[in-house]
């Protein structure tokens, strides 16, 4: 299993707009993915309610998981995403 942790960089946190970024990057990772407060149960990363219902604020530890092949680079783009709170998915890390 790979994990990344990593605070939340949207100031609102993971709530509208930026879960929406977030659920469409998670989406287009191409592996399933989980994402979890810190001390929470994981959830799927690309359901937008899942995501929503966490209600992860900004500054917020998050855990993203995922065991899948190809997982250390598709976590590692959704971890730069959320923990520098960009408007889309990065390219590359």
């Amino acid at each position: 299993m790979v994990e990344r942790r990593v605070n939340v960089g949207w100031a609102e946190g993971l709530h509208a707009r930026p879960a929406s970024i977030f659920v469409r990057a998670a989406t287009a990772a191409g592996v399933p993915v989980t994402i979890a407060k810190a001390d929470g149960s994981p959830v799927n990363a690309a359901s937008m309610l899942a995501v929503l219902g966490l209600g992860a604020r900004g500054g917020e530890e998050i855990v993203l998981t995922s065991e899948a092949d190809g997982a250390e680079a598709a976590l590692d783009r959704l971890a730069k995403l959320v923990a520098e709170g960009l408007d889309e998915l990065p390219e590359t890390v």
